[in-house]
This record gives structure tokens, sequence and C-alpha cells, in this order.
């Protein structure tokens, strides 16, 4: 286990592997976990993660963030390559599987706990375990499998039902299931709330058998990498203080909007960014 302080409570716990990936000249931190994060600790919030990897404890990057889990010699490795018909993925490296002994106690009753899967790393009865907490979940990671040389696919989320049922919100990427409207039916049936993020046209919000569009303010976009983690704890936080999706859905809209103006990490959103965005929730009310 990391080799840290007591832990004391926090509002939000993140849960998923914290990833380094491949980037012209090296690397750099990813994964939804540590971009979620981040946000939240933005917006206020106090955050823990639990992960597993090399070192993540000491990440410059993760801004003072409290990390638990289990060290390892391996961190989870992605390599994303663009091509003219869209984004393709390759893992080089696959941390061990996160469980509940890694959960220390004070974060066991965190109100927030967000599941960010990558690399399907999170045992799905984790779920169970926080019974009195907003449970939200960006499933991206439990719809890949892993070819023998690495390359990433889509697969059929089978344990959809299963999670989305003891889920509060999920959060996904029209793109994580390759635009097929079939699936965003589905999962919509059987979670309370789901947000669909579909890059620059903004998010759908589905909730009570209603579906809204909310459309970002346009800005320069220089890396769109981390908006949808950003827009998922943006969601998830919004949607725990008011209960009201719609206003979660125009808050996290407008807050990831800041984040592609910025390359990796440095898009997780400003003191300013954050008063920016709730004003304009407000002016909407």
């Amino acid at each position: 286990m990391f080799n840290t302080p007591v832990f004391e409570p926090v509002d939000y716990l993140m849960v998923g592997h914290i990833t380094r990936d491949v980037v012209p000249g090296g690397f750099t931190i990813g994964g939804t976990a540590s971009y979620s994060a981040r946000a939240a600790q933005a917006i206020g919030l106090k955050v823990g993660i639990v992960t597993a990897c090399e070192g993540c404890s000491n990440q410059e990057e993760l801004n003072g963030i409290p990390v638990a889990g289990l060290v390892t010699d391996v961190t989870t490795t992605f390599e994303n390559i663009y091509t003219p018909t869209g984004r393709i993925q390759r893992v080089h490296a696959r941390a061990p599987m996160i469980d509940l002994s890694m959960v220390p106690d004070a974060w066991r009753s965190a109100p927030i706990v967000h599941f960010g899967p990558v690399d399907n790393e999170i045992d799905s009865s984790l779920l169970r375990a926080f019974p009195d907490a907003l449970i939200g979940v960006t499933p991206q990671g439990w719809m890949r499998e892993f070819d023998a040389d690495g390359w990433v696919h889509f697969r059929d989320w089978l344990e959809a039902s299963f999670i989305l049922q003891r889920s509060y919100a999920a959060v996904l990427s029209i793109e994580d299931v390759h635009n097929d409207e079939s699936y965003i039916e589905n999962y919509a049936s059987h979670v309370r709330v789901l947000a669909v993020t579909e890059a620059a046209k903004g998010a759908r919000i589905y909730w009570n058998g209603d579906v809204r569009r909310f459309t970002p303010p346009q800005m320069p976009e220089v890396d769109p990498v981390g908006a949808g983690d950003i827009f998922a704890a943006a969601f998830f936080t919004r949607l725990y203080s008011t209960r009201n999706p719609w206003e979660a859905g125009r808050f996290a809209t407008h807050l990831a909007s800041y984040s592609v103006t910025r390359r990796g990490i440095q898009g997780i959103p400003t003191k300013e960014e954050v008063q920016a965005s709730l004003n304009e929730v407000i002016k909407e009310n």
C-alpha cells in the first residue's frame, strides 16, 4: 500500500487507474482519475484517489491530492494515435485490479464516489460498498478489451445493467459507444441520470423520461483530452449539491469548455472559470 499519513475524510472519492500516457518526447499523467480528481478539487472539494500505479502518490500534477491503493512496479500506460478516421489506442502496460481493501476506512463514507475505469480495473462489487453515497460512473473502461498486441477494441458492456442500477448517474461520450444510439437508449433505461457528451456539440442529459441538450460556449480548441473527465466531475458535484440534472448539465458543459483551450492537465479549471460557470447557471435560473 502507499506509504501515506493518516487519511482524513474526503468529499469526493475517485476510483480508477492513474495512467502514464505516451506523448512526443516522453510521458504525461493521464486517466479519468487524474483529470476528474483535479477538477473536483478546483471546484472546492476535498478529494482522494484510490488507484494502483508506480509512484503516483508523489505526482506534482495531482496538486497534493492524497492517493491510496497499491504501489506496483507497473503503471497503466496508453498511447493515443490519431488517424483521419479517428483515434485508436494501444495499451503498453496494465496495473493490477482495484478492490475494497485499497480504500481507507476514512474514505468509505465519502458523499460522492466516482468510478472511472480505463482498463476494466475496478471490481464491480465495489459499487455495493458505498450505500449512502451518490455513485457516479464514467464507464468507458468497462467498454474496452485488449488484444495480444495491446490494441484497444470496443466490447459490449455486459455488466451495464448491474452497475447502472446501482449508480445515481453516468457520464459517457457518444464516441465510447461508436455513435450507436441503441446503446444510449439501453443505458438510459437502467440509470436515474445519464449524460452523453458530444465534444464541441455539448451534452444531452436523460432524466425522468426526458432529454435536454446543453450547448457550450465556443472556445478555441487546443487539446480536447480530459474535457469529458472534467465534465463528469463538474456534473457529479453539482448534481450532488442540487439534485437537479439540468442545472448540473449547464454547469458541467460550461466548465468543461474551458479545458480545451489548454494542453493536458493544464486544462484543469481555474477558480475564475468555476465562478464564471456558476454565474452562468445562476443567470439561467
